[in-house]
């Protein structure tokens, strides 16, 4: 009967997405109290799980679940947005990308557009960064005559392989949140994972498109070009653009800062002084806290707005992920807590399905049915959380198969899909083969890569 529930609540969410074009944010709140307010009646004349047996609990359970997961994510997510707001302004993204393609010439420009966005997803949102390049990618597409579909596809990859895996954005925190594990030694693994991925479903596939439509004498059209490098031009910044080594300082600061907070306890003596104040700098929003303060001073002398602006604009765009995010923790937490993440665990164990797989597979599956990353990624870590805890294979694993799950098979009902469409100026069908399929390689690779680890997690640090 709980799985019948679980069914007519993933129904009735794609309902309100999809078809009602209701916002996820509301839509994964109805979505909670309803299937929470079923799996009640569900439950009629038998015993229901403990501190979930009346309304009161399930408007409890989704009022907790909402501010913890908040609680987990909230400052470090807002504190994230603001430090790319200063690469940003100052042009330090600008001169990264152009490091980069100096640095691999433009006749492996694959690999620059691939790692550009890479490195520029872990601070920016996806929208942004798809603004941002679609103008340089043209470009470059019209002088080298790469396809298209595959620069916007690895840019896209690569984007949201940092968005779905590396901190400080905020589905990989509400995972490792939701799974309780420890964040420093979860970055370093997610970061090769969300390499790895990038290296193959955006490089390695989009060679394979772009020897596709070579083949086939595909053209693209750059007719409106000239006119967006203008635009882009007018827009420019006055004051000089900041170096990209410095700009790369202000994603560094806090990602050391995390590392060493995590990595020193399994180097120092308990009772060390160093490790308590590591700790204490190695503490998620410790460290996002420094790292802003450090990116608004080297950024100053670039920036053509004030400090207190660009925070503030930084603050204004968290605002909605933030709920969309907390309401997936809660609709997830409801799940967990009337028994139904219990039930589909259960279900495919009984399957014998290996827990990484599993853990990918319903993440694949939410993320499918929602469109959404961050949806996907908060609720499938609710429902597996506990079968992952009670597995012998490193939770920290889970976590990434999870984060893996959330990636690819972007399909119309994503706002992704449209934004990879609109700003690169691909149709349907080049959307589909470029990003679509590509983003499926990736988080398969993935995948395979977490299994690998999971064959030597007793003597990889962090992992056992």
């Amino acid at each position: 009967m709980l799985l019948i529930v679980f069914l007519i609540s993933i129904a009735v969410l794609l309902l309100c997405i999809i078809k009602i074009k209701l916002n996820p944010f509301v839509a994964l709140l109805v979505c909670a109290y309803g299937t929470g307010i079923l799996s009640l009646a569900a439950y009629a004349g038998s015993a229901a799980p403990e501190n979930f047996s009346t309304i009161a609990d399930v408007t409890a359970c989704v009022t907790n679940n909402f501010g913890s997961t908040l609680g987990s994510i909230g400052i470090v997510t807002g504190l994230g947005v603001m430090l790319g707001m200063f690469m940003y302004e100052s042009g330090g993204i600008d001169s990264i990308v152009d490091k980069v393609l100096k640095a691999v010439g433009p006749k492996r420009s694959q690999y620059a557009v691939s790692v550009a966005g890479f490195i520029t997803g872990i601070p920016v949102f996806g929208d942004v960064v798809y603004i941002m390049f679609a103008p340089m990618l043209r470009v470059l597409s019209r002088k080298t005559g790469y396809s298209m579909a595959a620069y916007g596809g690895a840019l896209a990859i690569a984007t949201t392989c940092t968005f779905a895996l590396v901190l400080p954005t905020a589905p990989p925190l509400a995972v490792a949140g939701a799974m309780g594990i420890n964040v420093g030694v979860f970055f370093f693994y997610a970061l090769i994972a969300a390499f790895v991925g990038m290296f193959m479903g955006g490089i390695v596939y989009g060679s394979i498109v772009n020897r596709q439509d070579q083949k086939s004498g595909k053209t693209w059209d750059f007719s409106d070009l000239d006119v967006e490098l203008e635009e882009n031009a007018a827009a420019a910044s006055s004051k000089p653009k900041m170096g990209a080594m410095a700009a790369m300082s202000i994603l560094l600061v806090p990602i050391v800062l995390i590392l060493l907070g995590s990595f020193s306890a399994f180097l120092l003596p308990e009772d060390s002084r160093v490790l308590k104040v590591l700790a204490f700098l190695g503490d998620k929003n410790v460290a996002m806290t420094i790292g802003v303060l450090y990116g608004a001073f080297i950024s100053r002398p670039h920036l053509n707005r004030s400090i207190t602006e660009i925070m503030n604009d930084g603050a204004d765009k968290i605002g909605l992920v933030l709920l969309i995010t907390g309401a997936g923790g809660a609709y997830g937490g409801i799940l967990k807590a009337c028994g139904i993440a219990n039930v589909i665990t259960d279900g495919l164990q009984g399957f014998h399905m290996p827990i990484l797989v599993m853990c990918f597979l319903i993440a694949q599956v939410l993320r499918i049915a929602t469109g959404s990353t961050t949806v996907a990624l908060t609720t499938t870590a609710a429902i597996v959380s506990t079968a992952a805890a009670a597995s012998t294979v490193s939770p920290i694993l889970c976590a990434i198969a999870v984060c893996a799950g959330g990636i690819g098979l972007s399909l119309p009902n994503d706002s992704g899909f449209w934004a990879v469409s609109r700003f690169f100026h691909l149709n349907e069908i080049d959307t589909l083969r470029g990003w679509t399929v590509g983003g499926f390689v990736a988080g398969v690779s993935i995948l395979l890569f977490t299994c690998v680890l999971s064959l030597f997690q007793g003597f990889l640090p962090g992992l056992i």
